[in-house]
């Protein structure tokens, strides 16, 4: 068993001002899709302007943050503790993200960008998916330092952890570490390699819905169901995994259907 790194959740306090790990971990995200926009845009000839990189930087995180905390409350919380209290949605400090949620709103505010910058949706979306993916693996750091979103029991297993918050005292998987190491690492460097040369319009796309569902669904084995969900089907699939279905069939989809747009048909000819 290794122990538990019991590190205080609160980064920054300033009075009473309090910057906590969980909310920095978003910022690094941000910067960090900032940053690769701008190499991604110079190594492939995108064509993007810096205002527009930083448009797109500015809609992916109000996506993100809409997205996530609204598709929380529609995935994960019961409909009549948000009757009793609507104005919950809005108290983001108490916690309470989704990550299929932050992609519906990544994906809105990526139309919402393409039209912006005169793109087609799925040619904004391959610009747009690789700068995304390490701010996964910020999130999932986050979630382990709060203490949060823990594994499943595992007594005799050499790395287990025992997290104070799950009040059991039993060693567990830190699920948190095997996604930020799959879904935030082993996932952007496939994504990102692949995206480096010229694809057909949508399969940079597709690569990463599939990769990122496979890797979600697969990782749910170890995490702890929520206490309020459980299982949702046949007694051992997860909303997760549940979640992460419509992901892996859209991403095939898209795989399959993708040809190669007009910025991408000029690339592909200045490579020849």
């Amino acid at each position: 068993m290794i122990a538990y790194p019991d590190i205080d959740p609160v980064a920054i306090s300033l009075g009473p001002l309090q910057v906590h790990w969980y909310g920095l971990m978003y910022l690094f995200g941000f910067i960090t899709a900032y940053l690769l926009g701008r190499v991604r845009n110079r190594q492939s000839n995108w064509g993007f302007t810096h205002e527009q990189i930083v448009d797109f930087t500015f809609y992916g995180a109000l996506g993100t943050i809409l997205g996530g905390r609204i598709g929380y409350f529609l995935f994960y919380v019961s409909w009549d503790i948000w009757i009793k209290d609507p104005l919950l949605l809005l108290k983001v400090w108490t916690g309470g993200m989704s990550f299929h949620g932050g992609l519906i709103g990544v994906a809105i505010a990526s139309w919402a960008w393409s039209r912006h910058v005169k793109r087609s949706f799925l040619e904004s979306a391959d610009f747009v998916v690789p700068l995304v993916i390490p701010a996964l693996g910020f999130g999932r750091l986050g979630n382990f330092i709060g203490g949060e979103l823990w594994g499943r029991q595992a007594p005799d297993l050499p790395w287990g952890m025992i997290f104070p918050r799950a009040m059991d005292n039993i060693p567990r998987h830190p699920s948190q570490l095997y996604q930020m190491f799959l879904e935030g690492f082993v996932l952007f460097i496939i994504v990102w390699f692949y995206a480096r040369k010229p694809r057909p319009e949508g399969s940079v796309t597709g690569l990463f819905l599939i990769g990122y569902g496979a890797f979600r669904f697969f990782i749910e084995f170890f995490r702890q169901p929520d206490a309020h969900l459980g299982f949702i089907w046949l007694q051992w699939m997860t909303m997760g995994q549940i979640l992460c279905l419509p992901m892996i069939g859209l991403g095939l989809f898209l795989m399959w259907r993708a040809k190669p747009s007009a910025n991408m048909k000029k690339a592909m000819e200045k490579a020849v």
